[in-house]
């Protein structure tokens, strides 16, 4: 096992042991929710708790129902007392760039409906200042999709339409496309920024997350895990 997967493991074993009997969660997309996953699958099967989930995507959904983990929707269960996602890179005020997975959207919205909200990450995801170390996602609508790309280049950054490895272009499961952002000397003003580019029209979600964060899970290579609170 590489130690990027074990980093990642080690995160989702830990964030699986905060659930408890009865929960109603929230699942997020991307690699190392997958390990999250697999560990909480393994306690329904070991320990006999019952939990529901609402998964952030439609991969996220079928992982969860082949390991046979109940899954719901927003609308039946609104309130969700555990939300456990990912991130890209999270900063020193726990604001995070989220988007990878191309998830984006649903992620915030289930984020938002979260009593608590636990974000997992391996090695590196840590950092001064977002948009350093990745590009940040934005999705829009198909409609005018270079107009909007013009617009959201005028914020400070070049913006690549995200692609498949045929070239076809990629869609989320809202049937939108992605624009992957490059700063060339990060995100200044996470806050101005995010307030910018939601205000472009053609522009549904983008990928700075504020205030959606109670605490970060950091899974080390040695199989370890350091649990960092918002103070």
């Amino acid at each position: 096992m590489s130690t990027t997967t074990s980093a990642k493991q080690a995160a989702g074993v830990a964030a699986a042991a905060l659930v408890q009997d009865g929960m109603i969660l929230g699942f997020g997309t991307g690699t190392t929710v997958v390990f999250f996953l697999d560990a909480l699958a393994e306690r329904i099967r070991l320990e006999k708790i019952k939990v529901i989930g609402v998964p952030t995507s439609e991969a996220t959904a079928k992982h969860a129902t082949e390991l046979g983990i109940p899954i719901s929707t927003l609308d039946e269960h609104p309130e969700l007392d555990l939300v456990v996602d990912g991130a890209d890179e999270v900063d020193l005020q726990f604001r995070l760039v989220k988007g990878g997975g191309g998830a984006l959207l649903r992620e915030k919205i289930v984020a938002s409906c979260g009593k608590r909200v636990v974000i997992i990450v391996g090695e590196g995801k840590m950092v001064d200042k977002l948009g350093t170390t990745f590009l940040l996602p934005v999705e829009v609508v198909p409609f005018g999709v270079q107009v909007t790309r013009t617009k959201v280049e005028a914020a400070g950054c070049q913006a690549f339409l995200r692609t498949l490895e045929d070239g076809d272009a990629f869609h989320t499961d809202n049937g939108n496309l992605v624009l992957d952002c490059k700063f060339r000397y990060g995100i200044d003003d996470p806050v101005q920024t995010h307030q910018s580019l939601s205000q472009i029209p053609g522009v549904v979600e983008v990928g700075i997350f504020l205030d959606l964060c109670h605490a970060v899970i950091e899974g080390c290579a040695d199989g370890t895990s350091i649990t960092h609170q918002k103070s």
